[in-house]
């Protein structure tokens, strides 16, 4: 299969509404699955309790936060250097669903620093950097949104888009970098600290993200396809 050709608008339209079923349906199956192992079969924390379970919603998303931006970043890449529309369209689809994840991170971190750190929100400098990255969302959005000419907001959204991801390894690395409250990572190279079900479920948690991503940025970007489409045929007409 040449995947080269799905790189046009036209002929990747078709393969986005032919995958989004399978990809929404995955989301729904693992997603409820994690949580189910999660909230119900996973052991209490000796330690927490049964408040760390929010660690299920809240660890996925900030992974998905710092990647989807940096997927993001790559697209807007792709789109400079190639002129490539689709590129841009798929970074401009992504912003959404980056922001939204970073967003519930957010919160849910929120909810969790309350019984543990006896506060909603300290100046960390993870939890700072990851307002960083929310602000760079809406900054990218915002851009999209305030430039009516696409190939100005796409441009000037793809360098917003590229120097933000400098952003990404200081959450990454703000841990190690600082003396912050936030714990590290329980899941490294050398393996993990967590019991196999409490990982089992993150990870299965992690996978329904995924796929809850790709079927929302693929119907994203199909409509944003369609309203491209129709804003070149009506200044067609107009020229005509």
């Amino acid at each position: 299969m040449n995947l080269f050709k799905y790189a046009s608008p036209q002929t990747f339209y078709p393969l986005a509404g032919r995958l989004i079923p399978f990809f929404a349906i995955g989301a729904g199956l693992f997603i409820i699955y994690g949580l189910y192992i999660g909230m119900l079969v996973a052991p209490t924390d000796f330690q927490q309790g049964d408040a760390y379970r929010i660690i299920y919603v809240h660890v996925p998303a900030a992974w998905f936060s710092m990647f989807l931006y940096v997927v993001m970043a790559v697209y807007a890449i792709l789109g400079l250097s190639l002129n490539a529309k689709l590129s841009f369209m798929m970074a401009k689809s992504i912003a959404p669903t980056g922001a939204m994840f970073t967003f519930v991170a957010l919160i849910t971190g929120a909810f969790w620093g309350r019984p543990t750190w006896g506060a909603w929100w300290v100046w960390d400098a993870r939890l700072t950097s990851e307002l960083i990255l929310l602000f760079l969302y809406i900054g990218y959005m915002s851009l999209q949104a305030g430039i009516d000419d696409t190939r100005r907001s796409d441009r000037a959204s793809a360098i917003l888009a590229i120097v933000g991801v400098i952003n990404v390894p200081i959450i990454y690395f703000s841990v190690k970098w600082w003396n912050t409250l936030h714990q590290g990572s329980s899941i490294n190279t050398s393996g993990s600290s967590m019991a196999a079900v409490m990982l089992q479920a993150m990870l299965i948690m992690a996978l329904g993200f995924w796929l809850y991503s790709a079927a929302v940025i693929l119907t994203r970007v199909r409509r944003e396809i369609e309203d491209r489409a129709r804003a070149t045929a009506w200044l067609n007409e107009f020229k005509d």
